[in-house]
């Protein structure tokens, strides 16, 4: 199982999730997962429903102390974890998910995909 941990900005659109979900190696994940707060976005909703999965959400104490590949100082400040993306699909991932695709972000910067995988249910 894929799932990809989204980041976005206010501002991103659903074209900016596809483009992150691309960049990532992966436009047709299983499950998507975000922040509880993100997960009400029109994007996000229109981005699960046009691929047909499930929006994994997830609170901030879900992420908070997830070692992440990449680091951004902003997040780590603000969510306790280098990337709401890549901890986002760990942490959906749950026991034994790891990252196969590190976070990328959209050439505009308002979106950002990582992909994890579970293999053990």
């Amino acid at each position: 199982m894929k799932i990809a941990g989204i980041g976005l900005r206010a501002a991103a659109t659903l074209a900016d999730l596809q483009q992150a979900l691309e960049l990532a190696g992966c436009p047709r994940p299983d499950a998507l997962a975000t922040l509880t707060a993100k997960a009400e976005k029109p994007q996000i909703k229109a981005l699960a429903e046009t691929l047909s999965i499930p929006v994994l959400k997830l609170e901030e104490d879900d992420i908070s102390g997830i070692p992440t590949l990449t680091c951004s100082p902003r997040i780590k400040a603000r969510f306790g974890t280098g990337s709401v993306a890549e901890a986002a699909a760990l942490a959906a991932g749950g026991t034994g998910a790891r990252l196969i695709c590190p976070r990328v972000k959209t050439t505009n910067g308002l979106a950002t995909a990582a992909i994890a995988e579970r293999t053990a249910s």
